[in-house]
């Protein structure tokens, strides 16, 4: 009896232990990570809804020749601090992919990138002001965490473009409670919704669609098969495990008195 007690004992810590390959990052195919292509050149690509900052200055010291390009209001404060709606304070891309821009009028801007949009709208302003310097921003650039990381939530992309790696450090890291290898990824394209998935312990991730991340994502961090079970005491081996455990030293004690 007493050597089952031992083995029920050894069975229970055994169950509570995590393999390596639950926990640690890039484990398959490291070799294969050698030598890969990088991927620095990706942007992310302008969708209806987004709202744009675009800042036109130019190489001239004269800053007064491109203020009529910049939009009114851009930046001011109201109250206590700027204003926090953003499609106050950039161009809101209309359903049909347009922005109204001052001077230039209507201008295209769904389906390019950033880089895009500069170079179209330095072109444009060229007729007026010489050698003119655009930058664009993505203002509403969100990708939402759930799951078992450890501070889910909404997370502010500032640069415009972030990849998966760098969403999970922000958001705390995936749990030890979290399934590394079929973490969700929920995104809309041409008002369709999409679902992929990536595998964080298999390099192959870095030449996923989804390593990375376009604006307004979700990304969901599954709870481990030891996380669910732990859910429920009774759905539980290791709580059936624990009874077991002490039924039997309950009875041994009895037989000894």
């Amino acid at each position: 009896m007493n050597r089952v007690i031992c083995l029920m004992l050894l069975a229970l810590s055994l169950n509570s232990c995590a393999t390596k390959d639950e926990i640690v990052y890039f484990y398959e195919g490291k070799e294969s990570l050698n030598g890969q292509r990088n991927l620095l050149e990706y942007e992310p690509k302008i969708e209806k809804n987004d709202v744009l900052r675009i800042n036109v200055s130019s190489s001239s010291i004269n800053e007064e020749i491109v203020e009529p390009f910049q939009m009114r209001g851009q930046g001011q404060q109201t109250g206590g601090g700027v204003n926090q709606n953003p499609s106050l304070n950039g161009y809101l891309v209309r359903p049909d992919g347009i922005i109204n821009f001052p001077i230039l009028g209507e201008i295209k801007v769904e389906g390019l990138t950033r880089t895009q949009i500069q170079k179209k709208l330095e072109k444009e302003i060229e007729t007026y002001v010489k050698d003119p310097i655009v930058d664009v921003r993505i203002m509403n650039f969100k990708v939402t965490v759930l799951g078992e990381v450890g501070s889910p939530g909404r997370v502010e992309i500032l640069d415009g473009r972030i990849a998966m790696p760098e969403l999970l450090a922000m958001s705390g890291d995936i749990t030890y409670d979290g399934r590394r290898e079929n973490i969700t990824i929920i995104r809309e394209e041409d008002g369709i919704k999409k679902i992929g998935y990536i595998d964080m312990t298999d390099t192959d991730f870095f030449k996923s669609p989804f390593f990375y991340l376009k604006q307004n994502d979700i990304v969901y961090v599954e709870p481990s098969y030891r996380k669910v079970k732990s859910a429920g005491f009774f759905s539980s081996y290791q709580g059936i495990i624990s009874i077991g455990t002490t039924i039997i030293s309950l009875y041994l004690l009895i037989n000894s008195l």
